[in-house]
């Protein structure tokens, strides 16, 4: 997905994945006999996620450690690891990596990463179902509201045009504030003020929002509807993309 060619000479039978999103597909597909690495990160599914060799985090991954392992497949993401990891990562063994920024995008990694892993069948009834789900996602009688969907504090750091949250936001209904910005614009208390969006959205991941955040927004910007949202729902795009519309349509309830 971001142009690099990778060779494979057959079915991988020891995959380290350094995406949570992505490993939680991996056991969705039926992989948990080939996954051997994890990052402290990867918590989907839980019951057997604990049995997983740690490889540090998405950012920080212990080369040596995942090296120990002999992968013979590594799956990783573009935005959520570094390149010097993956340049480093490539000298083991072959290393996919993703690059999604829309559901159209998602869609296209399952059925690869199904590929890839000889499980074809499960990838495509799994990337089915997600499009049969968020067709049924519709706004009946029910109109836009303008949204900011904030991921971070001190400073505040909000989501652009180019992310796979905004195209979650859009199929949801609601118009990102932030549509104008590119990638993790960041955003002062007085711009906040300024755009007084409809929804305040305060994402559950990568910062740990809590209601005194939510209290301390809403002083900010009065006529905001302050929300806690599950940031799983709207940025892991493997196969807990099955449940985010049921998600959505809750809020929707508030719109």
């Amino acid at each position: 997905m971001t142009g690099r060619r990778v060779s494979l000479s057959g079915r991988p039978l020891r995959i380290v994945s350094v995406v949570p999103s992505l490993t939680e597909l991996l056991f969705h597909l039926g992989l948990e006999e080939e996954i051997v690495g994890v990052t402290k990160f990867c918590v989907h599914p839980a019951t057997l996620i604990e049995r997983k060799e740690k490889v540090g985090g998405t950012k920080r991954l212990w080369i040596d450690k995942i090296k120990e392992l002999q992968p013979d497949f590594i799956i990783a993401n573009k935005e959520e690891n570094t390149r010097s990891d993956i340049d480093h990562l490539a000298e083991v063994c072959p290393v996919w990596v993703s690059d999604i920024n829309n559901l159209d995008e998602a869609l296209v990694m399952i059925r690869e990463v199904g590929k890839i892993t000889f499980r074809e069948e499960e990838a495509e009834r799994l990337s089915e179902d997600i499009e049969k789900e968020f067709s049924k996602l519709m706004l009946v009688g029910k109109r836009r509201r303008k949204a900011l969907y904030l991921i971070w504090k001190n400073p505040y750091m909000s989501v652009g045009a180019d992310t796979f949250i905004h195209d979650m936001l859009n199929r949801m209904g609601m118009d990102n504030v932030m549509s104008h910005e590119l990638r993790y614009p960041e955003l002062p208390e007085n711009k906040i003020r300024q755009l007084a969006p409809d929804f305040i959205f305060l994402s559950t991941e990568p910062y740990p929002f809590k209601q005194q955040h939510a209290e301390e927004l809403s002083k900010v910007s009065p006529r905001s509807k302050i929300v806690g949202v599950d940031g799983e729902m709207f940025s892991w795009y493997g196969s807990r993309l099955q449940y985010a519309p049921a998600y959505f349509r809750e809020l929707q309830e508030l719109m």
